[in-house]
């Protein structure tokens, strides 16, 4: 992975790491100076002893998203909770405005939302109707149906959302099979003469 020079970089998506259970209030306290943060969020129900409760997670626990010019980060690090920008070194590393466009779309949607293992090899799919058309990322079975799983590849974090599986098309196979073969298990074609 290559990082580009600071000033090369106008404003851009970057990874905070907070403290643990400090993302609301990291989030909210960038807002408050003046950053345009984001912090997916998604509701689940945690059992106590007593009674289920309805409550919100973050999806990415342990960040918060925030887009700004990083020569003038100096502010967001002062904020109680925030430890350090994800990156190389001292430098941070920008996350690609596609992939906090797919987070925030599928954020957005109304869709169950959950967090997902990274998964690095897979099915490539583009979804081409529904309330995510035109999002791509990887196509994942689960008992419940199928999901689509978006990814942040700087993290090594991804979410799936719950999709309609006619909503699916699948990447050119070509891709597919390249991507394989670069990967951990690489495929080979034989052909065989009569």
């Amino acid at each position: 992975m290559s990082v580009a020079p600071l000033h090369d970089i106008a404003e851009r998506w970057f990874a905070v790491r907070v403290k643990s259970r400090c993302e609301k209030m990291v989030a909210s306290i960038a807002q408050n100076k003046g950053f345009e943060g984001f912090l997916p969020l998604y509701h689940t129900r945690n059992r106590w002893s007593d009674r289920l409760k309805a409550i919100e997670l973050p999806l990415f626990p342990g960040y918060v998203f925030c887009r700004l010019d990083p020569q003038h980060r100096l502010p967001l690090l002062t904020i109680p909770g925030v430890l350090h920008f994800v990156g190389i070194g001292k430098t941070p590393a920008p996350i690609e405005d596609a992939e906090i466009a797919a987070i925030q779309t599928a954020v957005q949607s109304g869709l169950t939302t959950e967090p997902w293992p990274f998964l690095e090899v897979g099915q490539k799919v583009r979804l081409e109707d529904g309330p995510l058309a035109g999002l791509g990322g990887i196509l994942v079975g689960t008992p419940n149906g199928q999901r689509i799983v978006v990814s942040v590849t700087l993290l090594k974090r991804s979410v799936s959302v719950a999709i309609e599986r006619h909503w699916v098309k699948p990447v050119d196979v070509t891709e597919r099979l390249l991507t394989r073969a670069g990967g951990s298990s690489p495929v080979s074609v034989q052909r065989t003469s009569h």
